[in-house]
């Protein structure tokens, strides 16, 4: 069964780690609001682009237009290499998933999410960071 084309590919924390240290085209993108980015923290290196933000907490209309814009700052694509791999990440990868479906409707290629995201998934005790996502994995990252 062949992958539709809106299907986005996951990446463990691991494997998007280690595909940021083998392209240094691949870029890594930080789809959670500003308080999050800015206050439980963020992959070291990635860029800020949020999905959904407050005060309206609605959808970034201008999302992908965004994601373009940074795509252009020197990671375009190009006939020999193709387009640099885009990688999202959210708090426990269902918000990224999402935004990777927008990318790939919008055109763009090469796009991938973190299936567990920055924090992961609540545990018995309602923690995050306890049983996946990027910080659980001791992957680089940094607040403010």
């Amino acid at each position: 069964m062949t992958k539709a084309k809106s299907d986005p590919d996951g990446l463990t924390p691991q494997q998007a780690w280690q595909m940021l240290q083998d392209n240094p085209r691949a870029i890594l993108i930080d789809i959670r609001s500003s308080m999050e980015y800015l206050f439980v923290g963020h992959p070291v290196g990635s860029v800020h682009v949020p999905w959904i933000d407050e005060p309206e907490w609605e959808i970034n209309p201008h999302f992908c237009a965004e994601v373009r814009k940074v795509l252009l700052g020197g990671a375009v694509c190009d006939l020999d290499e193709g387009c640099a791999p885009v990688i999202l990440i959210c708090r426990s990868g269902k918000r990224s998933r999402e935004a990777s479906e927008s990318l790939l409707a919008a055109g763009l290629k090469n796009i991938y999410h973190i299936e567990e995201g920055f924090e992961g998934d609540l545990d018995d005790h309602h923690h995050r960071s306890t049983q996946g996502g990027w910080r659980h994995h001791r992957l680089p990252w940094e607040q403010c």
